[in-house]
């Protein structure tokens, strides 16, 4: 085996918090190792136009607190193109770059993995995103952040919605997956939540509002992923059909900036060791996670191909907690 002299890292897809945690951890563990390591810069577009920097001990410091990435990320449609793909891979082999740090969501692993059929250059994956929906981890880096902000911003909502008896539509990112707004509606005592996973019934819906108003209840939170369709219309239909004054909040890019949480940070440390200890000691195209409170790592293909499912449980339980 050769010994691998240099590592770099990227950060891909969309920004979550504790990516910069995960650099700098990431980086420190190869430098104790003897590693070198470069940055590269805008994601995979930092790969074809060769723009990087060396990232050392101290370029790193002062960052495991900040929220987004400090190497920064974009969209990069030529990176889906064969010569995307090999401008790459001239890239990577003119920094002799022998393993490469993949810090994002599961776009970000197909993308990986689509390289590695291009270059030597070993792949290993931290999983980053809020969506929580890579295959392979039981949680992500920025999950548990994200879940913190909303959670706060829904709790000051409901003040308003006790005070003025108002029902408050709440809409939460997840254009496909409903892990974030699942594990929020359950930690708030949302009396509905909505996910891309199971279809919304709005007869269901109005009925449940119906009911909680006869019990006494004056006021309300659904919340629902973006995935679930125009919450805007939704809402149209609820008022009309309940009686009820109905506002809509939608809660956007806020949950995707912010000091990323002690546990967002913990994860990030603890991936990134495994991704570059797994690349020093010679193993590659994986993807590193949590499985059972134990950091773990599968394959980068049976990650890609694998869909990660909704715990239904917790979706009963929100319902039995919301009556």
């Amino acid at each position: 085996m050769v010994q691998m002299k240099t590592i770099g890292i990227v950060t891909t897809g969309g920004d979550a918090p504790g990516m910069n945690a995960a650099i700098r951890a990431a980086t420190r563990v190869a430098h104790s190792k003897g590693l070198q390591v470069i940055g590269f810069e805008r994601g995979w577009e930092g790969l074809i136009t060769d723009s990087c920097k060396t990232l050392t001990p101290r370029s790193v410091g002062g960052i495991i607190q900040l929220g987004g990435t400090m190497l920064r990320t974009a969209r990069c449609p030529e990176f889906k193109t064969a010569e995307g793909m090999q401008k790459a891979v001239k890239t990577l082999n003119a920094h002799n770059i022998g393993g490469l740090v993949v810090i994002g969501g599961d776009g970000s692993f197909k993308g990986a993995l689509e390289l590695s059929k291009y270059c030597d250059t070993k792949m290993a994956g931290v999983p980053a995103t809020i969506d929580n929906d890579v295959y392979g981890t039981d949680e992500t880096i920025g999950f548990d952040t994200a879940v913190n902000t909303a959670v706060a911003e829904i709790d000051k909502i409901r003040d308003t919605a006790i005070s003025h008896e108002r029902i408050f539509i709440v809409e939460v990112m997840g254009r496909e997956r409903g892990f974030l707004a699942l594990t929020v509606g359950l930690t708030v005592g949302a009396e509905i939540i909505l996910v891309p996973e199971a279809q919304c019934d709005l007869s269901e819906v109005v009925e449940t509002l119906k009911e909680n108003s006869r019990k006494g209840k004056k006021a309300g939170i659904v919340v629902a992923a973006e995935g679930c369709g125009k919450v805007s219309e939704l809402a149209t239909d609820i008022e009309a059909k309940t009686g009820s004054e109905v506002r809509l909040t939608i809660l956007g890019y806020v949950q995707r900036g912010g000091s990323p949480t002690a546990r967002s940070r913990l994860l990030a440390n603890l991936f990134a060791e495994k991704a570059v200890e797994s690349l020093y000691q010679g193993q590659g195209n994986h993807a590193v996670g949590l499985q059972n409170g134990k950091i773990t790592s599968i394959s980068l293909e049976d990650s890609c191909k694998g869909t990660k499912k909704l715990d239904t449980h917790m979706l009963a339980l929100a319902n039995m907690l919301a009556t």
